[in-house]
């Protein structure tokens, strides 16, 4: 992956350190078992000071995202990978569902009863986006009902246990909120990960940008504008020529007027307050590779 490194603002050189991968991981750009560049590898390529990129690698491992192996450095932390094949995967949970059922010593008959139950379910005809932020849940559902024909519904944490949640749905989440979500589910529910843009590469052709333009940031996610000044400072952009502006508040768009390019989120993008005189640069939060990923269930 690509890195950059802003010397000169607000925001820590390990802050940009991590912004970077852990965005590079959610995105898919950096994969389990990948190696980082070595801390005295790091420094002198962007000329930073080694205690500062440990401080950024340590980070980065004591979140989870990172893991020290002998031999080979800082490395991806690895996840265990499910079979690749549908046929593979049938086999892989229906071999792990019995499995458990023999250890946990329930009755056959009944284990047999259950499962008549739920292949006589409704097959899924809707998916679920199940994600604690409500504001990031708008932005989703908006990329979302642009790439399936599928209805997508929204649902907090609170209520995934509620029946009438997951009738006739198959849940999707964020890779960040996996963890937290798989939590709230029922043990054996299906769940998926939506594949995450890259922000290195998406941004990597808009650079450089010329002088003497400013280039405004808006969204209603405080996210989104925290992670959009830490990359684009990093790529080099001054922050005097960036106005971020937060659109849940009152006057959010004075200043937006003399901007040449306005950089937004999918959400914000289709509100009819937002200026339409500048260049209007929409980053959409998932893949190019999601509406194929969902296309899979609209065929069976």
């Amino acid at each position: 992956m690509r890195l950059w490194f802003a010397h000169s603002s607000e925001v820590p050189i390990y802050r940009q350190l991590v912004t970077q991968v852990i965005l590079a991981v959610l995105s898919g750009e950096l994969r389990p078992g990948d190696r980082l560049p070595s801390t005295r590898e790091l420094a002198r390529r962007f000329a930073l000071h080694p205690n500062t990129v440990s401080a950024g690698y340590r980070q980065l491992e004591k979140e989870g995202w990172t893991e020290r192996r002998r031999g080979s450095g800082i490395t991806i932390r690895a996840h265990v990978e499910l079979p690749s094949t549908p046929e593979q995967r049938i086999d892989y949970h229906v071999a792990g569902f019995f499995r458990a059922a023999r250890e946990m010593g329930l009755p056959a008959a009944a284990v047999r009863a259950r499962v008549l139950e739920w292949l006589a379910a409704p097959a899924p005809d809707h998916f679920v986006l199940i994600d604690s932020d409500p504001l990031l849940r708008r932005i989703l559902l908006t990329e979302l009902r642009g790439v399936t024909a599928w209805a997508v519904r929204e649902a907090s944490l609170d209520e995934c246990d509620r029946p009438e949640t997951l009738a006739g749905a198959i849940p999707l989440c964020r890779p960040s909120q996996a963890k937290l979500v798989r939590a709230a589910l029922p043990k054996g529910v299906e769940l998926v990960i939506l594949p995450i843009r890259s922000p290195n590469a998406w941004l990597n052709p808009w650079l450089p940008v010329p002088s003497g333009h400013l280039v405004g940031v808006v969204s209603h996610w405080p996210e989104f504008l925290v992670a959009a000044r830490t990359m684009l400072i990093a790529a080099g952009l001054p922050a005097e020529v960036l106005i971020f502006s937060d659109a849940r508040k009152p006057g959010w768009q004075r200043g937006l007027k003399e901007v040449t390019a306005i950089l937004c989120d999918s959400f914000t993008a289709e509100l009819p307050t937002l200026p339409g005189k500048p260049h209007r640069i929409v980053y959409s939060l998932l893949a190019d590779s999601a509406r194929e990923e969902l296309r899979q269930y609209l065929q069976d």
